[in-house]
Formats: structure tokens, C-alpha cells, sequence
């Protein structure tokens, strides 16, 4: 079994890593080869099997072509440029979210292998003039270039899937929280920061006010459904490979409230509140309430409580 994970030096793709090295096997074989690749070439992890690194520019077809084997199993494409940097740079976000993907489905095509290819999506498909909740069958409305993107990577997913060209899954992520290591350009960022700073002894902004609702998932759950998905069976997807992965639904207070009864009531007083239209305008055209019966029926799950997501990032961050 020979694995690919392209973003394998993103936090999520790095968690996906060790996770199979501990593991040591997908879809009931054996892992004989894990290949990490990145705009630049991950550090390479701790495993019972081969394990390659590279860089790879999935903008760039023939960097793509020259990354993905004809003996590639299972393919994870989590490779993207995330939220405000795509609404900021709308051709960096089309080179990489639109063409890159093409890039990744075209060349597992070539390869005659019909390859697992798990797609990590966005609940930023979703938005505009569509009733809550958002159901399974809900229709495709995203309110920026980077829901755009993403969910017409969906739409080539799903015909690729159909011709037979690739198996493909795709999982619409709700928001991962708490993110370890440091903010970065995505506009739902500061909804790790104002756990993952204030429990480092630091001080976050929040831009959004206390009842403001979104969808969570903590990244530990994150990954153990991108593994569970890649282990389905096509059958079991039915005709729409692409569905909205399971989270909950919390209100950023919700979120403090979990901080506050993990860790007390100091780390909540150093969030400063400060308003952000630029932000606002993004997260607002979000949608929040979501019902994955789809994926939840297929074993992928949820998180119990936000207190759980709290407790899970003191321990990967060594806080406990």
C-alpha cells in the first residue's frame, strides 16, 4: 500500500503522517511507502514503513506529474490556499485550489491505477440564498473565490469518480479548532487563536461578537475521518462522492465557556474583542447549521464537547 499526502507539511497533513505510522496499515494492507509532499519538502517522520518527502508546486502540472506514482494506493489532497489569502489573491488561489486540483485528479488519471483520492472540501461551498440547516442534498451557493474553488473541485471529483478515472471522497471540512503553531491566512483563523493563544499565556483578538456561530471539529477528529473515509468502499458513496464532514455547533462564547471550564478563568481575559469588517464579511456569508447524515451514516463522527478540543491541544502541545 503506498500513500501520498499532498499538504503532508500542513498541521493537519503532518497529524494525518503519524497517525498512519502508527497504524501501519490502510484499507486492511499493509503501508509499504508514506510519500509527505509540500510546496516545500515536510521533515521526514518516525515509521515501520519507507517514508519520502518532496516538493512539489501542484500549480505546476509536470511537478505533479513527476510526484504521483503509477503505484499510488491512496492519494490525500489537502494541498490549498485557504480562505482570506484566496479572497486577497484571487489568482494564487486559482492557480492552486482550481488548477492544482485539476493537476492532481489529471495525473492520477494517467496513471490507469484508479487511485483513492481523498479531497479535503470546504463548508465554504456553501452560503447565500439557501435555507438553514444545510442538508446533504443542500445546493452549492459559496459566497468566495475560495468556496468557488473548492467546490468546483467537488463537481471534478465526482465526475472523475464517475468515468472511473479515480475513487474519489470528498469531506467538507468544518472549521479545525484548536490549530496548533500560528494564525495564518485563513478567515475563520482567529477561531483557533482565541483558545490557542490565551492558553500559551498570550493575547488574542477576537472580530466577531460572543454570539456568533459556527462549525467546529478538533483536528484529532479531523484525521481519524480522513481515514476513515479513504477506507470506504465506492459502492458506499453512492452517485455524490462529496459530503460535509461531521462537526458541531457552538457559539464563540461556547468556546471560551470550554476554555474556562478546562482551564480556568484566566486565559479568557486576555482575549481583547475587536471588530473586523473585512473578516466579518467572509465569515458571515458562511453558513453554520449543518446535518451530515450522509457521513455520519458511513462511521464518521463528531466531537463530544469543545472541552474535548481543549483538552486535545494541551496534550499535543505538551500544556499538561
Amino acid at each position: 500500500m503506498n500513500v501520498l499526502i499532498i499538504g503532508g507539511g500542513g498541521f493537519i497533513g503532518g497529524m494525518l503522517a503519524r497517525r498512519l505510522a502508527e497504524r501501519g496499515t490502510l484499507r486492511g494492507a499493509d503501508i509499504g511507502r508514506l510519500t509527505l509532499a509540500d510546496l516545500a519538502a515536510p521533515e521526514a517522520i518516525a515509521a515501520p514503513f519507507s517514508v519520502v518527502t518532496a516538493a512539489c508546486d501542484i500549480s505546476d502540472a509536470a511537478e505533479v506529474r513527476a510526484l504521483i506514482a503509477d503505484d499510488t494506493d491512496v492519494i490525500f489532497h489537502l494541498a490549498a490556499v485557504v480562505s482570506a489569502h484566496a479572497e486577497a489573491e484571487f489568482e494564487t488561489g486559482m492557480a492552486v485550489n482550481l488548477d492544482g486540483t485539476r493537476n492532481v485528479l489529471e495525473t492520477a488519471r494517467a496513471t490507469g491505477a484508479t487511485p483513492v483520492l481523498v479531497y479535503a472540501s470546504s463548508a465554504a461551498v456553501f452560503g447565500g440564498d439557501v435555507p438553514d440547516p444545510v442538508e446533504d442534498w443542500t445546493g452549492l451557493q459559496p459566497q468566495t473565490s475560495y468556496g468557488t474553488q473548492k467546490a468546483i473541485g467537488e463537481l471534478l471529483l465526482n465526475d472523475y469518480s464517475r468515468r472511473g478515472w479515480v475513487r474519489g471522497r470528498g469531506f467538507r471540512l468544518p472549521t479545525i479548532s484548536v490549530r496548533p503553531g500560528k494564525p495564518n491566512r485563513a478567515a475563520s483563523s482567529f477561531m483557533s487563536s482565541i483558545i490557542r493563544e490565551p492558553l500559551q499565556g498570550q493575547e488574542a483578538v477576537c472580530p466577531v461578537d460572543p454570539d456568533f456561530e459556527h462549525y467546529y471539529l478538533s483536528p484529532r477528529r479531523c484525521v481519524e475521518n480522513l481515514i476513515r473515509g479513504a477506507e470506504l468502499e465506492q459502492a458506499d458513496l453512492g452517485m455524490q462522492v462529496n459530503m460535509t464532514m461531521p462537526g458541531r455547533r457552538w457559539r464563540v462564547q461556547d468556546l471560551i465557556d470550554a476554555m474556562t471550564a478546562v482551564a480556568g478563568p484566566e486565559p479568557a481575559q486576555r482575549i481583547r474583542w475587536e471588530p473586523q469588517p473585512d473578516i466579518a464579511a467572509i465569515v458571515q456569508g458562511w453558513r453554520y447549521d449543518y446535518r451530515p447524515e450522509k457521513a455520519l451514516a458511513l462511521g464518521l463522527t463528531a466531537d463530544d464537547s469543545f472541552e474535548d478540543n481543549v483538552r486535545y491541544f494541551l496534550e499535543d502541545a505538551g500544556l499538561v
